[in-house]
């Protein structure tokens, strides 16, 4: 994806940012209790590197869903709710908030749309990906030659889940019992979501897929839900990944 020509595009880091304590770093997570104002300058700052005005600078209320925004400029006042972005229009980034769950960046290069899905597990499963690549179309994108981008997300070994999630997957399709690792403790497993991710971008026609493997768990430049949980700390940050055409 980084050798499209006119598209920029970001999986941030931690590093650059204002915020401090449990936040330290570039916390761009609106719906975290960070210093609203801190917030909005490591928000600024990412619109910056991207080359974009703050209110250019596009990210929703993810509900973990399978719904789809098609964005053609700046949010009236409210951030709709949904769980992935699309747009033709230059100039204009759009991007999902994760600390753990799958962000997702897609490219027709030749069409000039772009879009952005935030997949976690349950996104994942009802359909997040394929409305996205979906919704592409409907903006002209042909969907063979779509690029996607898997960015850092908790990966299976430091993924433990309990039997009814498993349940969950299997009754879907028992298909998915590959996804799942025995864990140390009984009636637990290792869930792998970027594979599972990857599988359900192959079976709607993505052909091209990038991942770029990293773990949030296991790597502070992330924040992690999940580890926040474990060290019992009240919140946690959030990153903003983001893709936009040049004008």
């Amino acid at each position: 994806m980084s050798a499209v020509p006119g598209l920029r595009h970001a999986f941030f880091t931690r590093e650059g940012g204002v915020s401090d304590g449990i936040y330290a770093g570039l916390n761009g997570g609106l719906g975290s209790h960070d210093v609203p104002e801190k917030v909005r300058e490591n928000r600024r700052r990412m619109a910056a590197h991207l080359g974009v005005a703050p209110d250019q600078f596009l990210s929703l209320h993810q509900i973990h869903s399978p719904d789809v925004v098609v964005a053609t400029g700046p949010w009236d006042s409210v951030r709709p709710k949904a769980d992935a972005l699309v747009t033709a229009t230059p100039n204009l980034a759009i991007g999902v908030t994760t600390a753990d769950c799958g962000p997702i960046l897609f490219v027709d290069p030749h069409k000039r749309v772009i879009g952005a899905a935030h997949a976690g597990w349950k996104g994942a499963l009802t359909g997040v990906l394929e409305a996205t690549l979906q919704a592409m179309e409907e903006l002209g994108a042909e969907r063979g030659r779509i690029i996607a981008a898997i960015g850092p997300l908790i990966r299976q070994p430091s993924y433990e889940v309990g039997a009814e999630f498993v349940t969950r997957f299997l009754d879907d399709d028992a298909e998915h019992a590959r996804f799942f690792l025995p864990s140390a403790r009984d009636g637990h497993a290792m869930f792998d979501l970027a594979g599972f991710i990857r599988m359900r971008l192959e079976n709607a026609g993505v052909l091209l897929i990038d991942d770029i493997g990293l773990d949030t768990y296991v790597d502070e430049r992330f924040f992690s839900y999940r580890r926040s949980v474990h060290r019992s700390e009240p919140d946690y940050g959030r990153h903003v990944h983001a893709i936009m055409l040049e004008g």
